[in-house]
């Protein structure tokens, strides 16, 4: 078991140091640059302001230099669109407010999602299985972008408790959370109606029910545990998507969070602020991914025989 992580993590470093890499040197070779578009500084100001954010160096050196202020200090320096900000302090101050939407968002996934899936598994080819996985495929193929603002026109004008837009009270997170949950909710019950379904026509459980065992325990000890696993696989890079592509949803409901930022660095090619966010969401993706790995490991003793 040791072994398989120290593998998943030796993985997780290289694809991680490649994608930032990549990014570094990408935007770099993008037309323009963070103060091309500032046409009231004079040309030596800005060689001068492009020379202590280390632009005036080749591409190989920068790429060099960020490397090695960031292992070094655990910071890509400066934004150059947020009025100097550090990029540090621009990230860990916007995460907790994405965190709490991302793990919101993911709560409602799995109350949504698996109880769904379950139902639809022990009411398979009835009208309730067909029921539930067209309202499936339908939260599937509705966007974010569509759904968020039907829920502003619907549901918060005729709530007063619920607001439109805005991240002060703590009923901002719902209508944002179930926006980028319902669509993961939809995943979570395909796979886990699939799962059950497969569960359900093992050997073990054909057993169980000739020994009398009740439904309802043979759902939760024997069935559901294994049929989980294929959720189980999904949920951590969902989770991981949700909270790095949540930024369509941030703009929607105006809720202060990293996709804003993310927004920004793009727009105003700020380099130092794009790379640290690209940075972030690779480690935050690798590891919710190291994190799937061990909880099936723990889930299926199968996995940990073969490590």
């Amino acid at each position: 078991m040791l072994r398989t992580i120290g593998f998943r993590l030796l993985q997780a470093v290289i694809v991680v140091f490649c994608l930032e890499t990549f990014t570094m040197v990408t935007v770099r070779l993008t037309p323009g640059g963070p103060f091309a578009d500032e046409k009231a500084m004079p040309k030596h100001i800005r060689e001068r302001v492009e020379k202590e954010f280390g632009l005036d160096k080749t591409i190989p050196e920068q790429v060099v230099l960020n490397w090695k202020n960031f292992l070094k200090e655990g910071d890509f320096g400066l934004s150059t669109s947020l009025f100097g900000r550090s990029v540090r302090e621009i990230i860990f101050g916007a995460f907790p407010v994405s965190l709490t939407l991302g793990i919101c968002a993911m709560i409602v996934a799995l109350l949504v999602g698996i109880p769904s899936g379950v139902i639809a598994a022990l009411r398979h080819n009835q009208l309730i299985d067909y029921s539930s996985m067209v309202v499936a495929m339908i939260g599937i193929c509705i966007p974010a972008f569509v759904l968020g603002p039907l829920l502003q026109l619907w549901v918060a004008r005729n709530a007063d408790w619920l607001s439109t837009a805005g991240w002060e009270r703590p009923s901002d997170v719902i209508l944002p959370a179930i926006t980028l949950g319902l669509a993961v909710a939809a995943y979570i019950a395909r796979l886990t109606r699939g799962g059950m379904l497969d569960v359900l026509s093992e050997d073990f459980i054909r057993t169980a029910r000739a020994k009398g065992v009740s439904p309802f325990k043979i759902i939760t000890r024997h069935a559901l545990r294994p049929a989980l696993l294929p959720a189980v696989t999904y949920m951590g890079p969902a989770f991981a998507a949700i909270i790095t592509g949540s930024f369509v949803v941030e703009t929607i409901f105006q809720v202060p969070g990293m996709g804003q930022h993310f927004v920004t660095a793009v727009t105003s090619k700020d380099y130092f602020l794009l790379q640290g966010l690209v940075l972030f969401y690779g480690l935050l993706l690798a590891g919710a991914n190291l994190t799937v790995d061990i909880l099936l490991a723990t889930m299926n003793p199968r996995l940990r025989a073969n490590h």
